[in-house]
């Protein structure tokens, strides 16, 4: 893996999804696999980046994500 990312493919990618908590929908941009631990013990998770209505990004967790 590199220092902070790497881009996952996905299914649904440049599909319309649902944030499954949130109700929220939107296109799937992309699924990246992040570092976000803040020091040096290393903490991936896979984020999914969905564009909603108003052109603004929000991330969720992949097993957030469902077809709208």
């Amino acid at each position: 893996m590199s220092d902070r990312y790497e881009y996952q493919p996905h299914r649904l990618l440049r599909r319309r999804v649902r944030d499954i908590p949130s109700g929220t929908e939107g296109v799937l941009m992309a699924v990246i696999t992040e570092n976000v631990s803040p020091n040096r013990i290393e903490h991936w998770v896979d984020l999914a980046y969905i564009r909603d209505a108003s052109g603004r990004e929000f991330t969720t967790a992949v097993g957030n994500v469902a077809p709208a």
